[in-house]
């Protein structure tokens, strides 16, 4: 067996006007984990896609297995054994899971037609050797985020990977799909695989890794023994200073309700009830939590109180004003800005540059439009470089493409837009750090604590349960579609929460 099953020897990836990877070197064994960490635009998907064959990188030699890389390609990666799962899912929406998991490698009948049968079946054998449950012949477009992340994960191992990357993989998970994802890869570790994961969680790195590497500014900083190092350490090594991220002071001044949802029922996208009766109040000033696992309403909750999906019975009101099923377009008239879950579907437009997509809600502004139909580029842009100096964008200028960015900047745009808007009462964030690294992290909250600070009545969902209780000053659990508890001061610890968002009792709001 080869000693090193990934061997990247000074790579070096230049693109126009920046250097992405400068001189990075690592090697992995097999039945490692090996963890790549850094600050979002560091390098570390950049240099993950050499890897894969999605770029060929301008210095520097690749070797798999002992063997030098000659031609860089996904289809030449795949063959020499090396996978890799995607922060953003590249899956079809409106094909079946087995479909996108048999994608490229078709079973066939009569050596013509699709076999389906064949693909539910190969599906089934895949869920059961690595314990990722996903339903077969269930549509994409239909399932939870997750189980998207889990279809994405399978579809890998089933193409034979004996070098598995995978980024951000539990960006969309929940803590006990996250358990079960960790047994997955100490199993397949265990088997000889090779683990390579880009995540921004330092505890995930602390247990289930066994060496990590530390990007910062297109360099590789340092690799060390997990075992051997501090979450404090790692933190402060990916940017370059100490990170604080203890507790937040709540808020002081809770002013007078400017939002309530009253009785509140919602449809999921296959006519099942999502939400069944949720009330809540928010008041200015204060930053409402909602707590629970993916899948039981929250994202049908916000779509539908942002005007995204329709609301079959209930209320709500802003500023005592019924906007039930209102507009998004008129929502937003109305003051209320939303950070949308998953930022390339909803939050952004991928082929945009970041001044389109750095205005979009207030494009057909004089200041900004000409009769409200012609872009002004020079008023835009310079906008647009404000926000990105403002909110710590990093890249190379406000006519990249969205989808040249980092996940973490991407989120940064969708926050400089929301968080600009001047009428803003009511401030809805799902997912606010969701893929995003220490550092950003760290800055993000700042700027919610900012705008309760300011006034704002802001209601946050996370799947990141720590996340929630660091920065809530209510927090409202949710299991099967309906309010569990309502909670506050010495009732926000992870135990009681915890208890509620399973169901395991209920206690009135």
């Amino acid at each position: 067996m080869q000693e090193y099953s990934v061997e990247m020897k000074n790579i070096t990836m230049c693109f126009p006007g920046t250097v992405a990877n400068d001189n990075v070197s690592f090697s992995v064994r097999p039945g490692e984990v090996f963890a790549l960490v850094g600050e979002n635009g560091a390098g570390k998907s950049t240099i993950m896609n050499v890897l894969f064959g999605m770029l060929t990188p301008t210095e520097g030699e690749v070797f798999i297995n002992g063997e030098k890389v000659k031609s860089f390609s996904p289809e030449n990666a795949i063959s020499m054994g090396v996978g890799m799962v995607h922060q953003h899912f590249k899956l079809v929406p409106s094909f079946t899971v087995a479909q996108n998991i048999v994608l490229g490698n078709e079973p066939k009948k009569l050596g013509i037609f699709f076999d389906n049968k064949k693909a539910v079946a190969l599906t089934k054998q895949l869920v059961e050797d690595y314990g990722l449950s996903v339903e077969p012949e269930a549509k994409v477009c239909d399932i939870s985020v997750g189980a998207q992340q889990r279809v994405e994960i399978l579809k890998t191992l089933s193409r034979g990977a004996k070098v598995l990357i995978l980024d951000e993989p539990t960006a969309v998970l929940t803590p006990l799909e996250t358990d079960e994802l960790f047994a997955v890869i100490r199993r397949l570790a265990k088997s000889g695989h090779s683990i390579i994961i880009i995540t921004h969680k330092l505890g995930e790195v602390m247990e289930v890794s066994d060496r990590v590497g530390v990007m910062r500014k297109g360099k590789m900083i340092g690799i060390k023994n997990t075992a051997d190092v501090t979450q404090r350490e790692l933190a402060s090594m990916m940017v370059g200073r100490d990170v604080l991220l203890g507790a937040l002071e709540k808020s002081k001044h809770i002013g007078e309700s400017v939002f309530e949802a009253d009785g509140l029922y919602v449809r999921d996208n296959r006519g099942l009830p999502a939400c069944k009766g949720i009330s809540f109040t928010l008041h200015e000033g204060e930053i409402l939590g909602i707590a629970g696992v993916e899948g039981n309403g929250q994202s049908e909750l916000l779509e539908a109180i942002t005007g995204n999906r329709r609301i079959d019975a209930g209320k709500i009101t802003l500023k005592g004003a019924d906007v039930t099923n209102m507009q998004p377009g008129k929502l937003r008239e109305a003051g209320l800005s939303y950070v949308p879950e998953d930022r390339l579907k909803t939050g952004l437009s991928r082929y945009g540059t970041i001044s389109e997509n750095m205005i979009m809600g207030r494009h057909r502004r004089r200041e900004f439009s000409l009769f409200g139909i012609h872009m002004r580029r020079n008023p835009v842009n310079y906008y647009s470089e404000q926000k990105v100096k403002e909110y710590d964008v990093r890249t190379y200028g406000v006519g990249a493409k969205i989808s040249e960015l980092s996940g973490g900047n991407m989120q940064k745009v969708v926050i400089a837009r929301e968080f600009s808007f001047e009428n803003t009462k009511v401030l809805i964030i799902a997912q606010p750090t969701r893929g995003v690294d220490v550092g950003a992290i760290e800055f993000i909250h700042s700027l919610i604590i900012k705008k309760r600070d300011e006034g704002c009545a802001i209601l946050v969902v996370s799947a990141d349960l720590d996340e929630v209780l660091r920065l809530s000053d209510r927090v409202v659990t949710v299991f099967e579609g309906e309010i569990t508890a309502e909670l506050t001061g010495d009732d926000l610890s992870r135990e009681t929460v915890g208890a509620y968002m399973l169901g395991a009792h209920k206690k009135e709001a």
